[in-house]
């Protein structure tokens, strides 16, 4: 992703109230390829948000970033006011991130699926 701001309205979210998610300049680099380039976004609480984009633009990158599953290489980010660097643990425990193919057992029910996906 190139240098861009997002600043969705919030939608249904109390003024002054502080965002779920915050990043600043965050950068992440693959070797020589830039995947992140000093993305800014802000998402109130309440708000809907998307990413999209073409494959390799760095939605992927910056969902992994913002769930403490890989690193940023500069930039901030504060996912629900916890940083990603200083405070992961707080962050996967109140975040679930389950990926575009989701594996269901048909052999369970949702809610048995939805305990061991929970885990």
């Amino acid at each position: 992703m190139s240098k861009k701001s997002w600043r969705g309205a919030p939608w249904g979210a109390p003024r002054g109230d502080h965002p779920a998610i915050e990043a600043c300049g965050l950068v992440k680099a693959y070797g020589e390829n830039r995947a992140l380039d000093g993305i800014d976004l802000t998402v109130r609480r309440g708000q809907v948000f998307g990413f999209l984009g073409p494959n390799g633009a760095g939605k992927t990158t910056t969902i992994r970033i913002l769930a403490t599953l890989t690193r940023p290489d500069g930039g901030t980010a504060r996912v629900l006011g916890h940083d990603v660097r200083t405070e992961a643990d707080t962050i996967r425990a109140r975040v679930a991130v389950t990926g575009q193919f989701a594996s269901l057992d048909e052999d369970l029910t949702g809610y048995e699926n939805l305990q061991i996906l929970g885990r």
